[in-house]
């Protein structure tokens, strides 16, 4: 089954703390947290967002 491995995370931006933004990660082949540029809509610019647990 190879759904079994995937999880649905939510990322946090870093500038406001807000979570924006919900998608899967498969953990077996990226265990680290996940870390992309998006664009928040409360900061009105591209910041940092972190997985959180």
């Amino acid at each position: 089954m190879a759904k079994a491995d995937t999880q649905i995370i939510t990322l946090q931006c870093e500038q406001c703390k807000n979570r924006n933004y919900t998608t899967t990660k498969n953990r077996k082949a990226h265990s680290g947290r996940l870390e992309l540029r998006k664009y928040c809509k409360f900061c009105r610019t591209h910041t940092v967002h972190r997985e959180v647990r």
